[in-house]
């Protein structure tokens, strides 16, 4: 039987490749992406992905908690000639749905911005007070003495 499908295509089977003289060489690349899966909704998989991706919910502190850390700020205030390394933890929002997630930076405040209430660090990390949880490093633990 292979032998006869052999026979019937005799005539051609040693033609040579056609090659169009109208058209270009169409790349490997774009007859390949001819056969790719069509995505019908474009964008969608980028929004499941978004509606997918977890937010953390802002802490509320409660007023303790705040003086704390704006005991902490005014004495850091105090020592900022003194380069002190702290460890801050605050809160970044997210920008396209509700909650944010939670930074942790370590590292020396070299400013702290009174009128857009920021402190600046040297590497340029710019934190905004009200978003602060956390602040902690040696030049704390005399409050943090205090507080035990």
């Amino acid at each position: 039987m292979a032998d006869r499908k052999t026979e019937e295509y005799q005539d051609i089977i040693n033609l040579p490749h056609h090659v169009s003289q109208k058209r270009p060489h169409m790349s490997m690349t774009d007859r390949a992406a001819q056969f790719s899966p069509f995505a019908a909704l474009t964008g969608y998989d980028a929004a499941v992905k978004e509606t997918a991706r977890l937010t953390d919910q802002r802490m509320e502190l409660n007023e303790e908690e705040q003086q704390k850390i704006s005991e902490r700020i005014n004495l850091l205030k105090s020592h900022l000639d003194e380069s002190r390394v702290v460890e801050i933890t605050y809160f970044v929002p997210d920008e396209r749905k509700s909650g944010g997630e939670y930074n942790t930076v370590t590292g020396v405040v070299k400013k702290l911005d009174e009128f857009h209430r920021t402190l600046i660090m040297t590497d340029g990390t710019r934190i905004p007070v009200q978003e602060i949880v956390e602040l902690n490093g040696a030049l704390f633990r005399s409050i943090d003495d205090s507080f035990a």
